[in-house]
């Protein structure tokens, strides 16, 4: 969702915007003049996750014939880099915007220039705060996959879950929707109320002992749990992300707290299925960032030919665990391995 061409005078300008720019990444500048322009802006160009999601636009454009530029902001709550990417393809014409919002509602401004001039805009797993600022989004329904985590979870505790000490690695300081539908949708699942579906906060319950954000690297869910462990142990721990979850056991383990200790995430990527296998998380929801971009990229060639009007599209949500339980639906690491963000 073949472009052979030499590269235009705009095109030059474009790459030259790219080279200079420095709070995004840019790559695909080069187009030809009568082939239309559509956008990717992701949060980092790191993240396997955004490397998948990268591939699936890449391919679908190649396959519909339009010309894909890919940006993304040199950090996890880099807004001002996807507002300058947004500038930025907007200079080149594009007709179409993939955007996977660092900051729902810090960027929202920026978008609605965008499509008053004309451009769709799609957001791709993170909804714009509110909703319909975006034409449509494309994505996980992240409460769903926090309920899935969360409901395993009571149910692989038993009785324990009363008693459980949970910490909540989760991913920006703004507290974008996606932090805060996984986090709450957790917290549901697992039989703990939610006070303020808008937001999140370790006042929800006695039972969280510590939150802390992570940007969603592994890194940072390290020095995340560092900071938790000091106010207290815990046995139950809810990862934004699986390099969150990967950091949140590595604290645990290298102060020798990880035995016993049940971890629960989100994203089900290929290295997070491995993890699964090793015995470091138990429970994990899976999405489909390839899938999300291929039919983002679709949706807007669409509305090009026909004027068809871009639908939001639930990309789905399963739970993985080889430890599956009564009444949550689950697939095994062999059969999320055979799927694993396609």
């Amino acid at each position: 969702m073949n472009l052979n061409s030499s590269r235009s005078p705009v095109a030059r300008r474009i790459v030259s915007m790219c080279v200079a720019a420095t709070a995004v990444w840019c790559a695909g500048a080069s187009h030809a003049a009568d082939q239309p322009v559509i956008g990717l802006i992701t949060k980092t160009d790191t993240n396997p996750f955004f490397v998948k999601m990268k591939e699936g636009f890449e391919a679908k454009a190649k396959e519909l014939g339009v010309t894909p530029q890919a940006f993304a902001g040199k950090f996890d709550g880099d807004n001002d880099g996807q507002v300058a990417a947004i500038e930025q393809l907007m200079a080149a014409g594009a007709k179409g915007i993939l955007l996977v919002p660092s900051d729902t509602k810090a960027i929202v401004p920026t978008v609605d220039k965008a499509r008053k001039a004309g451009v769709l805009v799609i957001t791709l797993d993170t909804s714009l705060d509110p909703p319909t600022a975006a034409d449509a989004n494309i994505g996980t329904d992240n409460f769903k996959a926090g309920l899935l985590i969360g409901q395993w979870a009571k149910a692989t505790l038993g009785d324990k879950a009363k008693t459980a000490k949970i910490a909540t690695l989760d991913g920006a300081v703004n507290k974008p929707s996606v932090d805060y539908f996984r986090h709450n949708g957790f917290l549901q699942g697992f039989g703990i109320p939610v006070k303020d579906v808008t937001t999140y906060a370790e006042s929800d319950s006695p039972q969280i002992v510590g939150s802390d954000v992570t940007a969603g690297s592994e890194e940072g869910g390290r020095t995340a749990m560092e900071k938790i462990l000091q106010k207290g142990d815990v046995n139950l721990v809810y990862a934004i992300n699986e390099p969150a979850a990967y950091g949140g056991y590595a604290a645990l383990k290298a102060a020798g707290k990880d035995k016993g200790v049940l971890i629960v995430a989100v994203d089900g990527g290929c290295n997070g299925i491995k993890m699964m296998k090793e015995g470091i998380i138990g429970g994990d929801s899976q999405q489909y960032p390839l899938l999300m971009a291929a039919d983002g990229v679709q949706e807007v060639v669409d509305f090009l030919k026909s004027g068809k009007k871009p639908e939001s599209i639930d990309s789905g949500e399963k739970l993985i665990t080889d430890h599956p339980v009564a009444g949550v639906p689950s697939i095994t690491t062999d059969e999320a391995m055979k799927l694993c963000w396609g």
